[in-house]
């Protein structure tokens, strides 16, 4: 499975949306150079709260720009960045992709998917109705959340807007993706 980048982001602070710029940096086993949320521990602030020793396992934050096609029709204005992610994907089905998927960022960067990303009450401080607009149910009743999935950075590279992706699916059983 290929597609492309969209987008990057990084913000210094632990503000809800960060802005986009031309380049990022990913660094091995800390995340986007430059973000609040780099480091090998947790760095979201409702983490550290409940437990600051645990592993670092949202250091970066992917969303799919199809999803902003479709809050589009739905009557939102949803920009790169605006969510808070580091990286707008473009053609890439991000959330069917099995836990462990290996994704390859342009020349040099690899991200493991560690899991979904548990959407919060923010979005609807920036938009209201959004919390609810990025979840759905399956035809099982099961929750769907779509504000994007989280990784860890295995290799170092930069990464930047038009740059390819290469999804790289684990050995082994697919493992549904679960919030982290």
């Amino acid at each position: 499975m290929t597609g492309q980048v969209k987008a990057v982001a990084r913000s210094a602070t632990h503000s809800f949306g960060k802005p986009t710029t031309d380049r990022i940096r990913l660094l091995k086993g800390l995340g986007v150079e430059g973000d609040a949320h780099l480091g090998e521990r947790v760095q979201h602030r409702s983490r550290v709260a409940k437990d600051p020793g645990q592993p670092n396992l949202r250091q970066v934050h992917l969303i799919h720009a199809e999803l902003f096609d479709e809050l589009a029709g739905r009557g939102f204005a949803i920009e790169p960045g605006a969510m808070g992610e580091n990286v707008t994907t473009l053609g890439i089905d991000l959330l069917g992709l099995p836990t462990g998927t290996r994704l390859h960022l342009g020349d040099s960067a690899v991200v493991e998917v560690t899991g979904l990303r548990n959407p919060c009450l923010q979005l609807d401080a920036y938009q209201r109705g959004l919390m609810r607009a990025v979840l759905d149910r399956d035809p099982a009743g099961h929750l769907i959340r779509k504000a994007g999935i989280m990784a860890v950075v295995l290799s170092d590279g930069e990464v930047a807007a038009g740059d390819a992706i290469r999804a790289e699916p684990p050995a082994g059983p697919h493992r549904a993706l679960v919030p982290v």
